[in-house]
């Protein structure tokens, strides 16, 4: 399956391009189109997120950046060798991934930061081409319980044999690891469902089976 991205004026879930035609009259030269991956084909994990920020991804055209989620992914990163020089939550800082990537299940900003799930649908060849396209392959970091179900759709494996749980490692077919961390939003660092040691502790687990 050759790689494929949506177009930039993707229209295949018209909710989605309904809402980032408002934004775009709301919110001037911001992004406002489907957010690219980030990071190289070789990468051997790739980081999987639900969709992008309304003032993150979508304003900065670069996943997980400029909204509190991508503090502490990317400061995660840095700390455990999967990124290189300096996050200042801008898509021209010059911070580098080096063998991670990152995507998302859904690639445009939805309302609510919630996608429905004929949205998920419409972007699922293109996480299933991506995950083609990577050679070097070996783990898959979900972030949330949405991320992890929208991954297992997309390899066609049954979710009720592969169950989210933070911290949990799934061996699929292949050789792939998946592993599950709570997603990092600010909802979810404020409440202490996740703690950054947390955080470190699941991304943790899933590089050291992947060694």
């Amino acid at each position: 399956m050759p790689l494929s991205h949506p177009t930039p004026d993707c229209g295949l879930c018209p909710r989605l391009a309904e809402f980032r035609h408002a934004n775009r009259a709301q919110y001037p030269g911001w992004h406002h189109d489907p957010v690219p991956s980030f990071g190289g084909l070789d990468a051997r994990l790739l980081v999987v997120g639900l969709a992008p920020g309304l003032k993150g991804a979508n304003r900065t055209g670069r996943p997980f950046t400029g909204d509190y989620a991508g503090d502490l992914l990317y400061a995660t990163l840095l700390k455990y060798g999967l990124a290189k020089g300096e996050y200042r939550a801008a898509a021209d800082d010059g911070l580098e991934l080096t063998g991670c990537r990152i995507t998302n299940a859904a690639r445009c900003v939805p309302p609510a930061n919630k996608p429905l799930p004929a949205e998920f649908a419409a972007c699922r060849p293109f996480l299933a081409a991506e995950i083609e396209a990577m050679p070097h392959l070996r783990g898959i970091f979900c972030l949330g319980r949405e991320s992890h179900d929208q991954v297992l759709s997309t390899l066609s494996l049954r979710k009720a044999a592969h169950p989210f749980g933070h911290g949990r490692l799934h061996d699929l077919p292949g050789g792939l690891v998946l592993g599950d961390s709570y997603h990092c939003s600010r909802y979810n660092t404020n409440t202490r469902r996740l703690t950054e040691a947390m955080f470190h502790q699941a991304l943790e687990g899933l590089l050291d089976r992947l060694r």
